[in-house]
């Protein structure tokens, strides 16, 4: 079968919530395009996998960012998913909406419709928290939500750090006040990871009206004169067309998304005309506005052996936590490793947080791509609403070329000036006496302590939390890309149902949001089919 009523291209958080969704109604035919596979082996569902996954080419579209001056030519990375579930299936889980206000400026942005009222219905719509229902939750949507199944004792230790600290504690980053820390929750069910392929694909495959196509490599849209038909893709090495009745969703990410846009004629046109592309809508903005939370980690050697760490007893423990894992679903596996952290304020007069921690149980160096002898433990510090903006760009006219991706951080000195505030910040936290069991030597930074001394070392390590937004940004004026119901402005019958069309970066992670879009569109699909 190569025609479809609708054809989904990038199998990430939003679009399988959109396949997922629209697939319900028996009398809509559906195909699911994913560069990737199905997103079922075990390093996937087993949470502790993020741990290989993250630093190598493993299910991973591993991108590496040009180097940035402002950095002093230190090298970014961007993990990306590369499997069905998208970067849902190799992130750190953590179920995190970003503070209502977000969504308030979303919508005076020119996002008419995304105020946070709006837009509430579909996170609970898609949340099935094991906590049950609430007014602030569900208990019923399909994306699994728990809290941390074998939490660390250096977890507990960091909320008392806080305590000492005289920063809040809370149990619910979505309630009804984000600031504080506390233990995350996470997309797990059963001690396994919920990808949104787990929430949305997985247990549907059998719809006779859902095609899944994996190890697919989406090429170009197919246009008849300004209308989005069909998409050339391939798989097992031969092209062929697949052509839609009703509508193409593109969801394949802040990177991939704008890559097809432009592949396919859609961007900016002297940009595509460089490229040898025939112009069908000039989209300036296609590819512009990139942001992403600019983070910092500072890193510990412990004096306790019993946070993750390359040594003897640290193999060991690797190896009963996978019986564990297999045979109970419980252990040193099911861990998110970013078991606790939170939203704090860089001054009391913000008028929500504008810093978030990660705490880590286990030294975090280039991504993971450093390793170091010993056991340790880290903690992540980035910006919330950065100023600096990057961009993405072709390489060239072939799918098979990565984008060029500029991330554009500390273009704006504010971020920088807020980022070297945070660390400081968190440094304090990271003293406090309740982590002094566990607290031995500072990596990297031992020693620094005015600005001077830190912010060199901060341009030079700082790099991406995994949050890219913004790529194909949604807006009522005539610049945006997408219109609030998320249809790409100047064509017809395409719309974008993934993170690119964030106008502003959320303060938080972005798997649940991204979802909650995939929610939205399918039911605007839906209501006008």
């Amino acid at each position: 079968m190569k025609n479809f009523d609708y054809i989904v291209v990038g199998g990430g958080s939003g679009g399988c919530a959109v396949a997922g969704r629209l697939s319900e109604d028996p009398s809509i035919s559906v195909c699911l395009i994913e560069a990737g596979g199905e997103g079922k082996n075990a390093i996937i569902r087993m949470p502790a996998g993020i741990a290989a996954i993250l630093p190598t080419p493993i299910l991973n579209w591993a991108y590496n960012p040009k180097a940035q001056a402002e950095k002093l030519g230190a090298k970014g990375f961007q993990p990306r998913g590369k499997t069905l579930g998208g970067s849902s299936a190799i992130n750190a889980m953590l179920y995190v909406r970003g503070h209502r206000k977000d969504y308030d400026e979303w919508q005076e942005l020119g996002a008419d419709g995304w105020s946070w009222r709006d837009v509430l219905p579909y996170f609970l719509k898609s949340e099935g928290n094991a906590r049950g229902d609430s007014e602030l939750h569900s208990g019923d949507g399909p994306l699994s939500v728990s809290d941390a199944r074998s939490p660390h004792d250096i977890s507990n230790a960091f909320l008392d750090a806080a305590r000492e600290m005289q920063v809040p504690v809370t149990d619910d980053f979505n309630g009804e006040t984000q600031e504080g820390v506390g233990f995350y929750q996470v997309t797990q069910k059963n001690g396994e990871r919920c990808s949104a392929a787990a929430a949305y694909i997985h247990p549907h495959m059998d719809r006779p009206n859902l095609t899944v196509m994996t190890k697919t490599m989406a090429q170009r849209l197919v246009f008849d004169d300004k209308r989005a038909t069909g998409i050339v893709v391939k798989r097992s090495g031969n092209e062929e067309t697949l052509t839609a009745n009703h509508e193409i969703i593109l969801a394949g990410g802040a990177f991939n998304t704008p890559q097809l846009l432009m592949l396919s004629g859609i961007g900016p046109a002297q940009h595509l005309r460089e490229h040898g592309i025939e112009v069908v809508h000039d989209a300036p903005e296609v590819g512009q506005n990139l942001q992403d939370h600019v983070d910092y980690v500072m890193a510990f050697k412990s004096k306790k052996k019993d946070v993750f760490g390359l040594s003897f007893s640290g193999t060991a423990d690797i190896f009963k936590g996978i019986v564990n894992w297999r045979n109970k679903r419980t252990g040193k596996l099911t861990t998110t490793f970013a078991e606790t952290g939170g939203f704090v304020k860089s001054a009391a007069d913000e008028d929500r947080p504008d810093l978030q921690y990660h705490f880590v149980v286990g030294i975090v160096d280039d991504h993971n791509r450093k390793l170091h002898l010993g056991h340790g433990f880290s903690c992540h510090v980035c910006v919330l609403r950065p100023h600096s903006r990057g961009e993405v760009r072709l390489k060239s006219n072939k799918p098979s070329d990565k984008v060029e991706i500029d991330m554009g951080f500390f273009t704006d000195t504010r971020d920088l000036d807020l980022l070297t505030k945070g660390v400081k910040q968190m440094r304090d936290l990271l003293y406090a006496p309740a982590l002094a069991p566990w607290r031995a030597k500072e990596l990297h930074t031992e020693g620094l302590q005015s600005d001077a001394e830190l912010e060199p070392i901060i341009r030079k390590r700082a790099d991406t939390v995994y949050h890219p937004v913004g790529t194909c940004r949604m807006g009522s004026d005539a610049g945006a890309v997408v219109d609030s119901k998320l249809r790409v402005n100047g064509v017809e019958g395409l719309r974008i149902a993934d993170a690119s069309i964030m106008p502003r970066v959320i303060g938080g992670n972005t798997n649940a949001p991204t979802i909650m879009i995939g929610e939205r569109c399918a039911v605007w699909l839906k209501s006008t089919h």
